[in-house]
């Protein structure tokens, strides 16, 4: 298994009953590998203000980040510097909690409804900074463009067609 671009784990037996806030900053070396997971050119910096409250056997996570990256232009292959920002709340159950959802569950598609927790996988920890990276990795344009930036096809020459020398060979007067 991948080890994560960055990674910071709360358990939630650590949790107790009250509420946790963490304040999570990228380093220098996390921010190289999600800007490579990321295929970004360049994650000068990512911070996140994350509160955690118990809810019912797991926890609900919220949180505010911001990050300033460099993408490059599509079109232009320029650097296209962004501040991408979000704020998030995430629920976590462990995996044999009855509130976890079964395959057997239906799940209403109800876009104004809370999403279903999430089940986590080993024993009780929750990774916040994987929530963090994977928050930034949905606000990412996936065709970053220069504003103004317009492509232009290349123009329709039929001296440049392949079949062009073909078409000379059918008809010598072309």
């Amino acid at each position: 298994m991948n080890e994560p671009a960055w990674s910071h784990l709360v358990r939630l037996g650590a949790l107790g009953h009250g509420v946790a806030k963490v304040q999570l900053i990228a380093d220098e070396a996390a921010r190289k590998r999600i800007a490579r997971l990321l295929d970004l050119a360049e994650l000068t910096a990512l911070s996140a203000d994350i509160t955690i409250t118990p809810w019912f056997d797991g926890a609900e996570i919220e949180a505010d980040w911001s990050a300033d990256l460099v993408q490059i232009c599509g079109v232009s292959l320029e650097p296209l510097p962004d501040s991408p920002a979000g704020h998030f709340i995430v629920r976590v159950v462990p995996a044999d909690s009855q509130h976890a959802p079964s395959a057997e569950t239906e799940i209403d598609l109800d876009p104004d409804a809370p999403d279903p927790p999430d089940v986590l996988e080993d024993d009780d920890s929750v990774d916040l900074a994987g929530y963090v990276v994977e928050h930034l990795a949905l606000e990412i344009d996936p065709f970053p463009r220069k504003p103004g930036v317009e492509f232009e096809p290349p123009k329709d020459d039929a001296d440049l067609s392949p079949f062009a020398a073909l078409r000379k060979l059918q008809d010598p007067k072309a």
